[in-house]
């Protein structure tokens, strides 16, 4: 503890000389427009870029539009989806809303059973639900029938997919 003590004692007058030496003058400019840039740099990096023009969904954003699938749409005495389909050969994509044509939310492959639970835009879309993987699609709980109408929220998949890409019934 003395040994510190001493040391403290010894060099705070020559730390004290040293901060003073010098600090006459004012500060060069060339020195200070430099770190002003420099901070003006850091600050840009930090700004997000700017939205693509045609609003397209970056990769690895969040969709441009979402509409959840609604189901019980026909009824409550009707299962919560009206059909169970499959997917044509070739595959399909699955999308946020409909319409939309730039965000795919997943794809399908031929023959993936889905379940219609509505349509929309006199049937050029229709809003599925499907099992995920491994999942088994009884899961879903869409074979049983809802009081009223309202949106799917799992524990399946949902998206919309456009009309013409399933085989209805099959």
């Amino acid at each position: 503890m003395r040994l510190c003590a001493r040391l403290r004692g010894a060099l705070r007058p020559r730390l004290a000389a040293a901060s003073f030496t010098g600090m006459t003058s004012p500060l060069p400019l060339r020195p200070v427009l430099a770190a002003l840039t420099l901070s003006a740099l850091a600050l840009a990096g930090c700004s997000q870029p700017a939205p693509p023009a045609d609003n397209a969904k970056v990769a690895g954003g969040e969709p441009v539009a979402t509409r959840a699938v609604m189901i019980g749409t026909e009824g409550p005495t009707l299962p919560a989806c009206s059909s169970i389909s499959r997917v044509k050969d070739g595959g399909t994509d699955v999308y946020w809303a409909p319409g939309e044509t730039r965000a795919v939310k997943a794809k399908l492959a031929g023959g993936t059973p889905v379940s219609l639970c509505e349509a929309a835009d006199n049937d050029a879309w229709f809003g599925i639900v499907f099992a995920a993987p491994g999942t088994d699609k009884d899961m879903c709980g869409i074979g049983r029938s809802v009081a009223s109408a309202r949106e799917y929220q799992g524990p399946c998949r949902w998206g919309w997919i456009r009309g013409g890409t399933v085989r209805l019934g099959a």
